[in-house]
């Protein structure tokens, strides 16, 4: 482990990185600190220096997509018309999958990761996600407009995270779920 703040840093970085690769191969039951720490060529103590818990370590893995999530949500909800709302948060949500493939399979395939989001802010968990089906629902939603908004929500972070679709190139996947997301929500296709 390098040492000072910097060498800190990079390790806890790396730490992440190699938890996340780890929990996508075993899941994150499956995955011990052993298995971590062997991974990352360190000590037990030395994971232990910068996570007290598999937990935290989930949490840690996660929380830079929730955190930019909520922020996307946040923009959308600020937005006057619902047309720039849905176009603002498909765009993002789907930019999101894209680059976070791995967290994405992870998510929707590790019942470990529910309870990860909701450790890492339960006050928060369940009004975050309905404002972010909201924003997809629209104003006073009947069921129909629920559906929807749930359905493209999973469905582009499940279809994003599938193991059969990894060597699809980013830019083809890219088009396809927005090409997707535009359809179910009425929305104009972008000529890029």
């Amino acid at each position: 482990m390098t040492a000072g703040p910097a060498g800190d840093t990079d390790t806890r970085t790396r730490l992440l990185r190699v938890a996340l690769r780890l929990f996508t191969e075993h899941g994150v039951e499956g995955t011990s600190l052993q298995m971590i720490a062997d991974a990352l060529g360190v000590t037990k103590a030395a994971v232990y220096y910068h996570f007290k818990t598999k937990d935290e370590i989930t949490e840690a893995v996660i929380a830079p997509g929730l955190r930019e999530l909520e922020a996307l949500v946040t923009r959308a909800s600020a937005l006057k018309r619902r047309g720039a709302q849905i176009d603002l948060l498909l765009e993002g949500f789907v930019d999101l999958v894209i680059r976070d493939r791995a967290l994405v399979a992870l998510f929707a395939s590790d019942p470990s990761v529910a309870r990860a989001v909701w450790q890492w802010n339960p006050a928060a968990t369940d009004g975050f996600g309905q404002a972010l089906l909201g924003v997809l629902a629209g104003p006073e939603p009947d069921t129909t407009a629920w559906v929807t908004a749930t359905v493209m929500f999973t469905g582009i972070a499940m279809t994003g995270g599938l193991p059969n679709l990894a060597a699809l190139d980013d830019e083809v996947l890219r088009a396809e779920l927005l090409d997707v997301g535009r359809r179910m929500f009425g929305r104009p296709r972008r000529r890029d």
